[in-house]
């Protein structure tokens, strides 16, 4: 299909789910305005914060601009209120390709305060955005103001993803997919931090505020940092020859984001760690392959755990039997995050603890907190599968007196630490068939 007809086919099926969100959540309302956001500055100054338009707005319109407005009316083509103000300062014009625009009502103002008339004759309208005051301003109910039902709703069908997303994040991945090769090239010229961000950028044709988050560019003991923010200029090694890069960095398209993560090594690297890669890989792929519709994502976590426990115990870093060390939930020690996420417009994407489209939440069990997807695998689904296994100090340290510690090799632990951790992440869908991984084969 052309980008038209997957667009135009996305906007049907965006209109007919908004329909039915109406309908089933009984506000009595006649139509949907929602707004893109305003910009703001950071406190105390005139330095405006990098703008991200609500991500609700986005499933209809691919313009991360401020001030901007779609209004839905069942039965109705949307309306796009397009906000053009007279400026000289900076660039305001939008680009109207016809590939999107042409399934739209378009309408241009100057002030967003001027839908205001045009709004007065729509009924009774939800408002769905940041900037409530404007909402206010213009006329809405603040009892329809973000209405939890109406967003319940729909933060749970945003999983589903429409052939139209489906290409936007194959097309996040493989532009990715170049920063990580460039990436990868820069950290085997002993690149520092700073030096392999840039490369991926470049090679990505991007700048940083146009990434879907900050990249994590980790040299040896850093990757063992989950969101390590840093970029170092020196040489992160102290002879200058880096031994591990833990690289986590995705690309938007139409505002539709990929997140991928990979770990590299060096041929100086020590055998166990380098070892423990091939170990991830294999496991990360395996884990993949389990993917079943039906399946509770939750399953898949706890087989991640699994596969970790038996790797460590292949490397002789944690020694006792497979049932007493399970028991011991000592794997959360060296994987302290969730396996994944739901992606798509945002990295982390709505609606990842939802069990209904009523907002009733389902939260991971106790043991693993920082679980974020909890849902059943569903056709149409698009999630991240990213298991870790990491070298923590500060959780390391914890046990070293515990029970649970007399179960750990010290003496290795000490040899590892100094190389941080693992990651290897893919974005995958969900078809009625398995999986297909929008990574390696998008």
């Amino acid at each position: 299909m052309s980008p038209a007809a997957l667009f135009n086919a996305h906007i049907d099926q965006l209109s007919a789910n908004y329909e039915k969100a109406i309908l089933a959540t009984g506000l009595g309302c006649d139509a949907v305005l929602l707004h893109s956001g305003s910009e703001a500055d950071y406190y105390a100054d005139d330095q405006a914060i990098p703008f991200r338009a609500h991500g609700h707005f986005l499933h209809w319109l691919p313009v991360n601009r401020p001030e901007q407005m779609v209004l839905f009316v069942p039965g109705e083509k949307p309306f796009y209120f397009q906000v053009v103000p007279q400026d000289f300062w900076y660039e305001q014009t939008i680009a109207m390709d016809d590939w999107w625009a042409d399934s739209f009502q378009v309408q241009t103002f100057e002030q967003a305060s001027a839908v205001k008339s045009l709004l007065a004759t729509r009924g009774r309208i939800a408002f769905l955005g940041q900037h409530t005051a404007f909402a206010r301003a213009v006329g809405i109910d603040p009892s329809l103001h973000n209405p939890p039902s109406l967003l319940h709703w729909l933060d749970y069908q945003r999983a589903y993803k429409t052939p139209y997303e489906v290409e936007q994040l194959k097309a996040a991945n493989r532009l990715a997919l170049t920063g990580h090769t460039a990436a990868q090239q820069a950290f085997e010229d002993d690149g520092n931090e700073y030096d392999i961000h840039q490369a991926f950028l470049l090679a990505c044709n991007i700048l940083e505020t146009e990434s879907p988050y900050t990249n994590i560019v980790a040299l040896n003991e850093k990757a063992a940092i989950l969101h390590y923010q840093n970029k170092r200029r020196s040489a992160a090694a102290a002879n200058g020859s880096n031994q591990v890069l833990l690289i986590d960095a995705g690309c938007r398209i139409n505002n539709y984001c990929s997140d991928i993560t990979r770990t590299h090594t060096q041929a100086h690297t020590p055998q166990i760690f380098r070892s423990l890669v091939t170990a991830m890989e294999v496991l990360q792929q395996e884990l993949i392959e389990q993917i079943i519709v039906g399946r509770p994502y939750l399953d898949l976590h706890v087989a991640a755990h699994e596969g970790i426990c038996e790797i460590l115990m292949q490397h002789e870093i944690i020694r006792g039997s497979y049932d007493e060390l399970m028991n011991e939930a000592i794997s959360a020690i060296f994987l302290p995050h969730g396996l994944g996420h739901l992606l798509g417009i945002q990295v982390h994407d709505v609606g990842g603890r939802q069990c209904n489209r009523h907002g009733d939440l389902l939260p991971p069990p106790a043991e693993y907190p920082a679980l974020r997807n909890t849902r059943t695998i569903e056709p149409g689904q698009v999630f991240t599968i990213e298991p870790g296994l990491y070298f923590i100090p500060s959780l390391l340290n914890k046990e070293r007196s515990s029970a649970r510690g007399k179960l750990i090799n010290w003496q290795l632990i000490e040899q590892l630490i100094p190389l941080g951790g693992i990651r290897i992440e893919d974005n995958v869908l969900v078809t009625a068939r398995g999986a297909q991984n929008l990574t390696r084969s998008g």
